[in-house]
């Protein structure tokens, strides 16, 4: 059962980890990558989305069990406290943004999960969303999401016809350096629209206080 009252706190990572892996995290849960581009999914998105919507799809729409009150806090206030760093650290000047990838034994990324996790986020609002994918300049920052998100899971894949021989190959060769770049034009994209009163997200901070 959640806590009454949630509030971002000390983020720690190995502990949110921990716990995602755990017997009392439910079955259909995030795991640290997929959440991590969920919450960048959320903050750069068209619609300022509260955490009593957010934290459900984290958990997989199951109640997560806490061994006590300290592992609820830990685990929330490493996940809303992670949301205000993500948000702070894209609302600087220059942006800055450091996504958190699986890496294999021989230290190769991997960043499936992560692309996941982001468009899980897009899913919160496809309608909107769909206005990136009508413009040249911002679909191309989508679309590789979308595509590496589907190699993972087919179903939240963006809708790209055929490739190239060699063309998936090298784009999760060069993810790892892509994303990021991806991640902090769709956030113009959205401000930009926003500014001009085209989209419905307020501009400043997202962060949760």
């Amino acid at each position: 059962m959640l806590p009454p009252f949630s509030s971002p706190g000390p983020i720690d990572l190995d502990a949110l980890d921990a716990y995602l892996r755990s017997d009392r995290a439910p079955a259909d849960c995030m795991d640290i990558s997929q959440l991590d581009g969920f919450l960048a999914g959320v903050i750069i998105g068209p619609d300022v989305i509260a955490p009593s919507e957010f934290l459900p799809v984290i958990w997989g729409g199951d109640e997560p069990e806490f061994a006590d009150t300290q592992e609820a806090e830990t685990v929330l206030g490493s996940i809303l406290g992670r949301y205000n760093e993500l948000a702070d650290g894209l609302a600087a000047s220059p942006p800055q943004y450091s996504p958190l990838f699986w890496q294999d034994q021989a230290g190769n990324h991997i960043t499936e999960d992560w692309a996941v996790g982001f468009m899980q986020a897009v899913a919160l609002r496809p309608d909107a969303w769909e206005e990136v994918l009508h413009d040249d300049d911002s679909a191309i920052l989508l679309i590789p999401i979308g595509i590496i998100a589907g190699v993972a899971e087919p179903e939240v894949a963006v809708e790209t016809g055929s490739f190239p021989d060699g063309f998936l190959d090298e784009l999760l060769e060069q993810a790892p350096d892509v994303l990021p770049g991806c991640v902090v034009g769709l956030r113009r994209f959205w401000e930009e629209r926003a500014s001009t009163g085209d989209a419905g997200r307020s501009q400043g901070s997202t962060s949760i206080h």
